[in-house]
């Protein structure tokens, strides 16, 4: 029998209880800001942490949309809302908390990101837990110039992924320079993979899914490692995963940042480039770069982290965050900012040929522990959120 994701994605002609999408002819009023950022060498500079607003509820995720002033945040209960000059603007733009289901850290509205030619299409895409626990991908149209709104009945099922426990759902999304959805799905939960999803690239728990999508359906790049294969998924692009917790591309370099939340010892940051498909990281033979159970650990065929800490004094659930590539701050452009959920504490990383050449820790971002993500504005600048309705700029202390 078809599955019912298979059904969407060949076919395009499922249709969510019947809605139609709502007309996206004018749903933007204006162009959007660029930034050229340098590349620039020299003496680090203090950072601070910006409030931004107040009055959030658990912001999980941020992005923007072409000609739409302020930034949108992710709530992880089911809205998102606008933040424009640190007001936050009402109605909000969505409100889906009918819809799903956030009784764990790990589950509700998880990523919302705009279509790369929104200014002409007018949709994005959703990621979220539903009020039976599943996971699911959906289209939406967003409607207004003046007040955008994303309406539930412009939902548009592209992807189901059916769910036994309330953990490690991840959900990030983003686009790459390639033009197709990155999303990245935990391994669904239990001590230890129980099901065995992570070294199983024929599921979509434990992985990172790369796929060509429109308003009704998605097509498999034919470039995805298992494209042509019956050895997993065709939406795969890498497996071995635990949680991975914020992924994203650096379209500068042509970099995947693969954050993986660790189970006992060790937290990890993977970084590879966009043309690698098909590894392996490892979970649940390694837990970082230690094997996770001696007695069966054989590590061949596996890649590494890029960077890893153990939970020693340093935290318990890394936080991936974003690449610096704003011009405000010249300094730091190229860093890699990422955080850790326990700790509160926000660090940077440099690279070089795919290594870690320098890492630093801000203690003027030091603000809550809880950090749930980093996002950044229309000019590249950063931000950064806690669970418990924290929302801050980074910036320079001149």
């Amino acid at each position: 029998m078809i599955s019912a994701v298979a059904f969407v994605a060949l076919t395009g002609l499922v249709d969510w209880a019947g809605r139609q999408a709502i007309p996206s002819s004018s749903c933007t009023d204006g162009g959007t800001a660029t930034a050229a950022p340098p590349e620039t060498e020299g003496e680090l500079v203090d950072l601070i942490a910006e409030p931004v607003a107040d009055g959030l509820d658990e912001p999980i995720d941020i992005f923007t949309l072409s000609g739409h002033p302020g930034i949108f945040v992710v709530e992880k209960p089911g809205r998102v809302v606008r933040v424009v000059d640190g007001k936050v603007m009402t109605p909000p733009v969505l409100d889906m908390r009918a819809l799903v289901l956030a009784d764990s850290n790990e589950q509700g509205l998880l990523s919302v990101r705009p279509d790369p030619d929104f200014a002409s299409n007018c949709r994005v895409y959703v990621f979220y837990t539903d009020s039976y626990g599943d996971s699911r991908l959906v289209s939406a149209s967003v409607s207004g110039s003046a007040e955008p709104t994303i309406d539930v009945r412009s939902f548009h099922p592209l992807l189901e992924i059916p769910q036994r426990h309330r953990w490690h759902q991840s959900g990030t999304m983003t686009f790459g320079p390639d033009g197709f959805l990155w999303l990245a799905i935990g391994d669904g939960g239990g001590t230890g993979d129980p099901d065995g999803h992570g070294q199983n690239p024929s599921t979509l728990k434990g992985t990172v899914v790369r796929i060509d999508v429109d308003s009704s359906s998605y097509v498999v790049p034919e470039s995805n490692p298992f494209a042509a294969s019956e050895e997993g998924r065709p939406e795969v692009w890498a497996y071995g995963l635990r949680n991975p917790w914020r992924i994203s591309i650096d379209a500068t370099t042509g970099t995947l940042f693969i954050p993986d939340v660790g189970q006992e010892e060790t937290e990890e940051i993977n970084v590879v480039d966009l043309d690698e498909g098909g590894l392996n990281f490892g979970w649940a033979i390694t837990e970082g770069s230690n094997c996770y159970d001696a007695t069966t650990c054989d590590s061949s065929g596996l890649t590494p982290p890029t960077y890893e800490y153990d939970h020693d004094g340093m935290g318990c659930a890394v936080v991936g965050g974003q690449v610096y590539r704003g011009a405000a701050i010249p300094e730091i452009a190229g860093h890699y900012f990422f955080s850790d959920f326990c700790s509160g504490w926000v660090r940077s990383l440099e690279l070089r040929d795919g290594a870690v050449a320098g890492e630093h820790e801000w203690e003027g971002l030091r603000v809550s522990r809880l950090i749930t993500s980093f996002g950044t504005d229309a000019l590249g600048e950063l931000y950064f959120m806690s669970l418990d309705g924290g929302l801050w700029k980074i910036a320079a202390l001149r």
